[in-house]
């Protein structure tokens, strides 16, 4: 659509320059249209300290200079056809001959040339518009290109008089390379003409030097022809310049008044149709619900479709209406490039239509991956919503996001991400801290302290973070002496859990102290190994740590307390007899 409203734009910004473009006569590529241009705009441009018919007068004068020097440029060249005729009688080889005859055929092509641009200079019209035409079969490609002929002249109108301008510099600038060449010609033939003793070698070269002489006065002439083209050019560019306050005012008073009821004419077509379809809508069963039915969907792609159908129809009956063909012609342009891009987009336009449809990969109550994070999809339009409960976000995502992701049912139960602000979590780097902020792109951790921690979402989901918020489990192993090895498995265990057990009540822990053992581990070799296995609420998240230095403060001092020995690792050695 970015595309289609560039194009959109830039006929917008056209449209004064195409009624600028009708105020002045469009120049024509041959030489004569700069003075029939000249002749119609200067009536209607004028400078203010100028009359008139001083200015008509002033025209007629460069038309004569003009026609002088084709006359001029002819004479030379059936002068140098003369010549290369008689050389053609003189020639006393095929290859001479096929070689003056190619020149020959040239000089004629540039004799017919100067017929041609005598007569269009000096009727001031293109003479080729009295041409028979030959009759064409039909082709409906060309018919159906012909409606956009209008349009497609208008904008090369525009650009033609900068088209012939860059044209005759080209030919000015070629012109005045070629002049200094022939010159150097002509005096290097004249200086071996004075030079040259030998009769026979004299006469050669002054056979040859009337043929320079005439190529050097036609390049001469070629020069002030085009320079008087180009000085007529600058002239009426300065009146053009004068009138196209007046252009502008025209603009508004035609042209842009009717683009300005095209707009209004697409505007109120798109309030009808919506307010028949709101209307049309609340009699349908179903379209207050959450997840919108098929039908109800249905409804909605036609009413999108039908709207675009309707607004360019209108478009194109304000502009047929008003018989503005060219304002018709760009609109069609427009159409034909909607239609030609459509062609190649068409399976991605299938694709969005199945996901309105909500029968594609993707559909409305399911949950679906978009950048690493599982989403709850609510609403499917050209503007997908979706949401993510435990983060609490809601996020707008075009429709094209959809293509090619899909989307299952879930269980009620199933999280939506592993932990919510303010819970406490375990990265599996070591790292533990609060959440403070949690968004798809970065989660930010507190940590004991007051430092602050942020990761990528991606990167934070890839560490398997552990939260303690809910309840969490510590495993404390404790050890003592072989010399306990007859009570390790009954007396003390139960002696070491009422120990405990009555410190959490003491330091104030026993309300959130859900569950509290303690078992035999293993016979380990240095020492008898007990484990500490307590529960505790989510609510004790933070002194995660503290909790477990607690737990083996509690078991050292439950060994002093009833005199159990603390072992170290051993080497035992034993020594050979």
């Amino acid at each position: 659509m970015k595309k289609y409203l560039s194009l959109i734009i830039t006929a917008l910004i056209l449209l004064p320059c195409i009624a600028i473009s009708q105020e002045s006569p469009a120049a024509s590529s041959a030489p004569g249209a700069v003075t029939q241009t000249q002749a119609e705009s200067a009536p209607q441009t004028q400078d203010k300290s100028d009359d008139p018919s001083a200015l008509e007068a002033e025209a007629q004068q460069n038309t004569l200079e003009i026609l002088k020097s084709i006359v001029k440029s002819r004479a030379t060249l059936k002068q140098r056809m003369d010549e290369k005729k008689q050389a053609m009688d003189k020639a006393g080889s095929e290859t001479e001959k096929q070689y003056l005859t190619q020149e020959l055929a040239e000089l004629d092509k540039q004799m017919a040339d100067t017929v041609t641009d005598f007569e269009t200079t000096a009727s001031g019209v293109d003479i080729g518009l009295f041409v028979a035409k030959k009759k064409e079969r039909f082709d409906w490609k060309n018919e159906l290109l012909s409606l956009a002929e209008p349009g497609i002249m208008e904008l090369k109108r525009l650009t033609v008089k900068a088209r012939h301008k860059s044209k005759l510099n080209d030919e000015l600038a070629n012109y005045q390379e070629l002049l200094p060449v022939a010159i150097k010609a002509r005096t290097r033939i004249e200086f071996l003409i004075s030079q040259a003793k030998d009769p026979a070698l004299a006469a050669a070269l002054k056979n040859i030097l009337p043929e320079y002489k005439g190529l050097e006065s036609q390049i001469k002439n070629k020069v002030d022809l085009v320079q008087l083209k180009l000085d007529e050019i600058e002239r009426q560019e300065a009146s053009v310049i004068d009138s196209t306050q007046d252009s502008v005012k025209k603009f508004f008073r035609t042209r842009g008044l009717y683009l300005f009821l095209a707009i209004l004419a697409c505007i109120c077509v798109v309030l009808l149709v919506k307010g028949l379809y709101q209307t049309l809508i609340r009699l349908v069963p179903g379209y207050k619900l959450e997840y919108r039915p098929f039908h109800i969907r249905v409804l909605e792609l036609v009413y999108r479709g039908m709207t675009l159908v309707l607004t360019v129809l209108a478009l194109i009956a304000v502009f047929y209406f008003v018989e503005d063909w060219v304002l018709l012609s760009l609109t069609i342009i427009f159409i034909m490039g909607v239609v030609w891009a459509t062609k190649y987009t068409l399976p991605m336009y299938m694709d969005k239509s199945k996901l309105m449809l909500n029968i594609g990969a993707v559909r409305e109550g399911e949950r679906m991956m978009y950048q690493g994070v599982p989403w709850l999809v609510k609403h499917i339009n050209f503007h997908t919503l979706v949401e993510n409960p435990d983060l609490g976000i809601t996020l707008r995502i075009p429709i094209s996001e959809l293509i090619g992701k899909t989307s299952r049912r879930f269980d009620t139960n199933e999280s939506w991400f592993p932990c919510r602000k303010n819970d406490w979590v375990i990265l599996s780097d070591g790292t533990r801290g609060g959440v403070t902020h949690l968004s798809h792109e970065t989660v930010e951790l507190v940590l004991r302290g007051g430092a602050k921690k942020t990761y990528q979402t991606a990167d934070f989901l890839a560490m398997s973070p552990l939260n303690l918020s809910v309840n969490f489990r510590l495993k404390v192993p404790f050890g003592i002496g072989y010399g306990h090895q007859q009570d390790a498995t009954t007396t003390i265990p139960e002696l070491l859990s009422a120990f405990i057990q009555k410190n959490i009540e003491k330091e104030g822990y026993a309300e959130d102290l859900l569950n509290l053992r303690v078992e035999f581990a293993e016979a380990g070799a240095s020492s008898l190994d007990l484990v500490v296995i307590t529960d505790f609420k989510g609510s004790q998240a933070p002194v995660y740590n503290r909790l477990r230095r607690s737990i083996q403060r509690w078991c050292v001092d439950a060994a002093s307390q009833y005199n159990w020995d603390i072992p170290f690792p051993q080497i035992t050695v034993h020594q050979e007899a």
